[in-house]
Formats: structure tokens, sequence, C-alpha cells
């Protein structure tokens, strides 16, 4: 019988049927489940693509090991667990879809800050207890129309989050140091003069940055600090982006009202991580993203750019774009 001589893909773990298909179209596809990387490589070993949603990171060792590698496709926004370096250093295109899931992950920022505005997770639990109207946690509740949103980080996500913002009669401010101010205008936000005059002003903090030696812990003590008292938090972008003890602490005394948090410093968040027993936490399990058109959208876009990149053509979004000239001898795998 002959062989199959068409280019090998793995999937680390299952994608939306549309996009297994598409990449079937054109390669031999297999999913592996396996998270650790020494039992993962016994199936990957030989592949030209590697398509990962979250486990196994992508480490420099693993694309070493896997010797015919040509690109990596990363089902989603976040390259912080690729080796991104490691891969030009090696040659390898990685490729990810930036926006996608836009949409999704603004709707589920409103979603937690509405939460956390109108006690909904309080207001549930006492009304499923047979509680009704309890006067003092229904005073309590609040508007987002007039308040002031600041919005940490204002790409794709940010900016979809300002206009629904926006219509809910907010105002809204930002910071992001890469994006000009005129453009900030542009996206519904009026400037801020830096993170601290965000956190200075803000009645809500939402934070929608990449993980970076420069955003890591930038939600500490000393910002939550320069906080109003009473300020609403939500994270939906990544956990380490929070510092938790700092967090749990101004959750505690009243200095944050309350939080809507998608992602956790360690993920999947331990059972005992003393936020998850916080009344004025709302808590899911880095979801915001993981809408049905969203997992679809994403997963036949990157399918699109894994296959664009082993036939030898330039991807949309390829993450180190400085490697194409050094790619761009490629033609298609046969072999």
């Amino acid at each position: 019988m002959p062989t199959d001589s068409r280019p090998f893909v793995v999937l680390a773990g299952p994608i939306h049927a549309d996009a297994q298909a598409l990449l079937e179209k054109e390669a031999r596809v297999v999913v592996c489940n396996e998270t650790e990387e020494a039992v993962f490589l016994k199936v990957a070993a030989d592949a030209h693509g590697i398509l990962f949603r979250v486990r196994p990171r992508v480490t420099e060792s693993l694309m070493t090991a896997c010797k015919n590698l040509k690109v990596v496709g990363r089902h989603g926004v976040g390259l912080d667990t690729v080796d991104l370096p490691a891969a030009t250093r090696l040659g390898i295109a990685v490729v990810h879809a930036p926006g996608i899931n836009r949409y999704a992950v603004a709707e589920h920022a409103i979603l937690l800050i509405l939460s956390s505005l109108k006690k909904l997770r309080q207001i549930d639990k006492l009304t499923r207890g047979g509680g009704w109207r309890d006067s003092g946690l229904a005073s309590g509740l609040r508007e987002f129309r007039g308040k002031t949103l600041g919005i940490v980080g204002v790409g794709n996500i940010g900016t979809e989050v300002a206009k629904r913002a926006a219509a809910f009669g907010a105002v809204v401010i930002g910071f992001d140091p890469y994006v000009a101010e005129d453009e900030l205008r542009r996206r519904g936000v009026e400037p801020t003069a830096s993170l601290d005059d965000l956190c200075r002003r803000a009645d809500i903090i939402t934070c929608h940055t990449p993980l970076t030696d420069e955003t890591r812990h930038m939600i500490d003590e000393r910002r939550i600090g320069l906080m109003k008292q009473g300020v609403i938090f939500i994270n939906t972008s990544r956990g380490p982006i929070q510092q938790e003890a700092a967090l749990f602490e101004a959750l505690t005394r009243g200095k944050i009202a309350a939080a809507g948090l998608d992602v956790w410093e360690e993920e999947p968040v331990r059972a005992d991580n003393p936020l998850l027993n916080l009344e004025n936490v709302t808590c899911t399990a880095h979801v915001a993203g993981a809408t049905q058109e969203a997992h679809r959208a994403s997963g036949i876009h990157v399918a699109e750019e894994m296959l664009r990149v082993i036939r030898g053509e330039r991807p949309q979004h390829i993450a180190n774009a400085d490697l194409w000239p050094r790619l761009a001898h490629l033609r298609p795998t046969t072999d």
C-alpha cells in the first residue's frame, strides 16, 4: 500500500471539528492529549506542525526534539506558554490568532463588572437560601452608568470593552504605552498619564494585557494602595498580572469592594486559594474566550496559518516575523 506522504500535524488536545477537517485536507492529523513533554514527544517527534492550546508548554527542548518541525500554532491569543526566542533560533514559525476572541472576552469582562456592581453572587446565594430583598445587601447595589472605567491595555479586547462600557454610560479612561494618545481616543478611551494615574482615577479597573516581564505583578500592593476606596477589580487577561496576596488583603478590608477573576497566578486554581472563599469575588476558570464561536474561529484561523507555513507561504499572523526572510525558501512538505 502507498504511504501517506502528506505533512504530519499533531494537535495537543482537540480543536473544533471544522478546523480539524480543514487540516486533514492537506495533512495527516493526530490528536494527542498527553500533557507531559516526554510522553507527548513519543507522538510528536516527527511532526511538521504542532497546534497547541494550553499544555504542554512549548519549550526549547520540545521543539529541538521535533527534527522536522516547521510551525507551531497557538490556539488563541497569548504566547506566554511558547518559548518564542527559542523558536526563532531554531527556525520554527509561531502563528497565533490575535483578536480572534475579542468579542467573547470583552463580553465576559462586562459580565464580571456587572456581577460585581450588582452583587450577583451574594444575591443569588441569598435567594436560593430563601432570603428575599435583604435590605443591607440591596442598598449596596450600584449602577455602571456614570462610573469611571479604567482599561489597562487597549488592544483588540480593551477596545471592545470600551465600546460596551460606553453603551452603559460609563466614562472610559485607559493606559497603554504601546498605543499613541490619538489612537486611544479613536478607540473611545481617554488616555491617562500613567498606570498609577489610572489606578487613582478609576472606579472600576479591568486588565487586558499580555503577560510579560513588564506586566507581571503590575497590580501589586503599591498600586492597590493608589486605588480609590471601594474600587472594583477585573482580570480576564493573565493571572500573574495580579499579586493575589495583595488582592486578598485589599478585598478583606474593603479597599477593593469586589473583584471578578477569570485568570489566576496558578492554573488550574488551587481549591485552597483564599480568594475562592470571599463572597465579594466572582470566580471563573479562564473561560472568557471559550465561547463556541471563538473556539471555531480560533481553530480555523490557526489551522489556515499553519498550512500556509507548511506550503511555504507567508502567514498573516506570525509572532516571530523577523524569522520569515530566513524561511522564504520553504517549499511544500512532501516527505
